[in-house]
């Protein structure tokens, strides 16, 4: 495997409301040292799940939805409630909700696939 990008993982928080438990905000869930907490970054392969482009409509919204493929070296403690960033090469990074996985490959815990999806309304301006 190739690892030529960048990513990081990150934790959703609870907060105590008014009507108990309720989603608080994101946290990275290895943390480098600073104010505020800056996220750890890993290596990972990240590719294009093909088709690369499939459109959808939700609640009267046209929506095109993206899918990746991220493969990265074996960690025990990540799991589909995180989300990740994609650090981009020229500093344009992007988000993605974890859809599948983490499964592992390459046996012996080597390493983990997940597959991303990010979404974007399509059609009018950007």
């Amino acid at each position: 495997m190739k690892y030529r990008r960048q990513v990081s993982f990150e934790r959703r928080t609870t907060i105590t409301g008014t009507h108990g438990p309720e989603p608080g905000p994101w946290e990275p869930v290895v943390a480098q040292d600073g104010s505020p907490a800056i996220a750890e970054r890993w290596w990972a392969e990240v590719q294009d799940v093909l088709p690369s482009r499939s459109e959808s409509v939700r609640q009267g919204l046209a929506q095109a939805r993206n899918q990746v493929r991220l493969r990265m070296r074996w960690r025990d403690d990540l799991d589909s409630t995180m989300r990740v960033t994609v650090h981009g090469d020229t500093g344009g990074d992007v988000v993605y909700q974890i859809v599948g996985g983490p499964a592992e490959i390459g046996g012996r815990k080597r390493g983990l696939e997940f597959v991303l999806e990010r979404y974007s309304s399509s059609g009018g301006a950007s």
